[in-house]
């Protein structure tokens, strides 16, 4: 493996989708895919990084899906944060597999199996080196997990949000799976993003992102070490920034 520098942020935000979870199924998790994830998030601990991360929970459940076929919309969220703390106790297992010390915080009350999310016992944990997964969304219906991971990040003031992909090394003007044309881009200001309409995520989040000036870098996780790399501040997927 080729060497990795030493890491450029002290503390980050990771956005894992249901799909890092998955391993490309379409339905539920894959222990090797995770221990894979699991492994990455460790050797980040290692360089001395701090590590949030928020879950989504595609892999369990869609809501938009569920919506679509008759289901009232505020239940179809909650359902889905529910698939979020199921990911986020999966992760956790793999983490502690690995000896990585790892709490989990949900954002609706399911006191058994996880804490409340209070900030300030979340930065605690990250100032002591363990790694600390949000699940539960924001707790709100209509929210997305972008948003939560854009509003977590900015609560625990990570210097970077990093937004994982399946498949996909960075933001293309299209979808690169779908269209071959399509062109990659390797920095944009989250106004060209807005602008563009480029789905990375929701309006929302990226609003967040960019009045508070929080960078992004999206990138694929399947690409080996490719989270160490982006850590250490090395030219990976795309970055996105206040400026270009």
């Amino acid at each position: 493996m080729a060497k990795i520098s030493a890491a450029k942020y002290k503390r980050v935000l990771l956005k894992l989708s249901g799909e890092a979870f998955s391993g490309g199924a379409s339905y539920g998790i894959d222990p090797a895919t995770l221990a894979k994830v699991a492994r990455q998030i460790k050797q980040v601990i290692e360089m001395g990084v701090g590590v949030g991360i928020v879950v989504g929970g595609g892999n369990i459940w869609r809501g938009a899906k569920a919506e679509a076929q008759g289901m009232d919309r505020v239940t179809a969220d909650y359902a889905g944060m529910l698939a979020t703390v199921i990911n986020a106790l999966a992760l956790q297992d793999a983490l502690e597999r690995e000896s990585v010390t790892t709490r989990t915080q949900s954002a609706i009350g399911i006191q058994e199996v996880a804490e409340p999310y209070i900030r300030r016992r979340a930065i605690r944990h990250l100032e002591k080196g363990r790694v600390v997964i949000f699940a539960g969304g924001t707790g709100n219906p209509y929210m997305t997990t972008d948003t939560a991971s854009a509003l977590r990040a900015i609560e625990i003031e990570a210097e970077v949000l990093l937004m994982t992909k399946h498949n996909v090394d960075g933001i293309y003007s299209a979808d690169p799976i779908k269209d071959h044309s399509a062109k990659k881009f390797d920095k944009l200001s989250h106004l060209e993003v807005l602008n563009m309409r480029l789905e990375v995520m929701d309006a929302t989040a990226l609003s967040l992102c960019l009045e508070n000036k929080l960078p992004i870098i999206v990138f694929d996780l399947q690409t080996p070490q490719s989270l160490e790399r982006a850590v250490s501040g090395e030219k990976i997927g795309t970055l996105v920034n206040s400026g270009k």
